[in-house]
């Protein structure tokens, strides 16, 4: 009888073991499921961890350039960038030092991280000449030689003045940089264009400085290719002569107004098409005397 009841009670457990759910075993697919949902997820943070540190590369170009708008004296000084992508290669740095303020419009060849790394470092080079003299030519020799030693540095284009913002006479240098527009208050038009080389070509490139005075109601244009270089649909680019016009349109506003007022006129240029580089532009004006 002994023997039955064990017998038994085995059978019954057996019953419950047949009863009993299965492990679940992973299927090949749901595995692969699993480890593409999982490398998507890394992904998507490496996108967002990398969208941030873009951002905060921007803010560091946006407090290494001037403020938007800045005065000295009877001067307005106002400026733009643009960049094409995520970080702009242009910068537009303003110091103010014993003999004058420094007036810097820097353009390095290429577009987006690749150029827009190397703003801190040219920015970096023209302060640290500019501490040393105040002679356009002479910083912009400096920095040339710098960039020339390196190496690896990408070519870079800068227009460099000095404004004596009692007497109004700017001192300027222009490596390979687009001819900065002068427009007096008589209409007439001057284009600034001493200097020499683009900057990286060769160290001992010799610099030479330019000199105008900037009158009541005068005012000084510079600005990046990626301006003259904006095309419309039809493949047509914005140009010297667009930029005169504006220009003359817009003379007898403020500095801040003309800036915006030249920028609209490029955009509405080129409509629906991208920008092809970064887009810089400063505006200088020296405000009419009243009498």
């Amino acid at each position: 009888m002994g023997q039955t009841r064990f017998n038994g009670g085995l059978a019954a457990r057996r019953a419950v073991d047949l009863h009993a759910p299965l492990p679940r075993r992973r299927t090949p697919r749901a595995t692969r499921r699993q480890e593409l949902e999982l490398k998507l997820a890394a992904l998507q943070k490496d996108y967002a961890d990398l969208h941030t540190a873009i951002f905060e590369a921007a803010q560091v170009h946006r407090r290494l350039c001037a403020p938007r708008l800045v005065r000295y004296g009877d001067f307005e000084i106002a400026s733009e960038i643009f960049a094409v992508r995520h970080l702009p290669g242009d910068f537009f740095t303003v110091k103010t030092t014993s003999a004058g303020v420094i007036l810097a419009l820097g353009d390095i060849c290429g577009k987006g991280l690749a150029a827009g790394m190397w703003t801190t470092h040219l920015v970096g080079l023209v302060g640290a000449h500019a501490a040393v003299t105040s002679d356009p030519e002479s910083i912009v020799a400096g920095v040339n030689r710098d960039v020339c030693g390196m190496g690896s540095v990408p070519l870079a284009s800068l227009f460099l003045g000095k404004l004596d913002s009692t007497t109004g006479k700017l001192d300027y240098c222009s490596a390979g940089h687009p001819p900065a527009l002068l427009l007096r208050a008589n209409g007439n038009l001057e284009l600034l264009s001493d200097g020499g080389l683009l900057l990286g070509v060769t160290a001992n490139a010799p610099y030479t400085r330019g000199c105008v005075e900037l009158r009541s109601g005068d005012v000084l244009l510079t600005y990046s290719d990626g301006v003259l270089e904006s095309v419309n649909n039809a493949n047509e680019e914005f140009g010297y002569a667009r930029i005169e016009a504006q220009l003359r349109r817009a003379q007898t506003n403020s500095a801040d107004a003309m800036l915006f007022s030249v920028l609209g006129a490029v955009q509405d240029f080129a409509a629906t098409r991208p920008l092809v580089d970064d887009m810089s532009l400063v505006i200088v004006r020296r405000s009419p005397q009243i009498h």
